[in-house]
């Protein structure tokens, strides 16, 4: 009975990573979507209007 156990927590941490590499593939992909040009905006865009919070 034991070894069920084992084997059923082994499967979820599998899964576990399998799902973490699937949202961290999908992240690099949108991050990767940006032109040179669309990145230099968005940096020059952040440092003319700076956060108002701190």
């Amino acid at each position: 009975m034991r070894t069920k156990w084992w084997k059923i927590l082994g499967l979820a941490g599998m899964a576990g990573v399998a799902a973490t590499g699937v949202v961290m593939a999908r992240a690099e992909r949108r991050r990767r979507a940006y032109t040179p040009e669309e990145i230099r905006s968005r940096l020059r865009e952040r440092v003319e209007n700076p956060p108002q919070d701190a």
